[in-house]
């Protein structure tokens, strides 16, 4: 149940970022089928390799494994962002939020 978890999660990063399987595994100095056989439940990474597909994503560990987070980088950076908005601005992009949420 892990294990799929962890492919599905990986997959839906991966594609998210816009890049095939055998670009990732290539960047991240492994041979071109790595990331493809752990996405099909074949391999699994090592804790290092773990953490060289965070850093290749620009996500944190954590990050990986919240996964109600599509695009855990994006909300980062749109946290980062909001945090120099003023409270009335905030609360607009709350409502906006809410809005949006609420009409899926």
């Amino acid at each position: 149940m892990f294990e799929e978890f962890f492919s599905r999660r990986l997959a839906g990063l991966r594609e998210a970022k816009k890049v095939s399987a055998r670009e990732m595994s290539l960047s991240i100095g492994q041979n071109e089928s790595y990331i493809n056989r752990i996405e099909n439940g074949k391999a699994f990474p090592s804790m290092q390799g773990f953490f060289y597909i965070c850093e290749y994503l620009g996500i944190t560990p954590e990050e990986f494994f919240n996964g109600a987070a599509a695009d855990p980088s994006r909300v980062r950076q749109l946290a980062e962002q909001m945090e120099r908005l003023s409270p009335v601005q905030l609360a607009l992009i709350e409502e906006l939020v809410r809005q949006l949420l609420h009409n899926r």
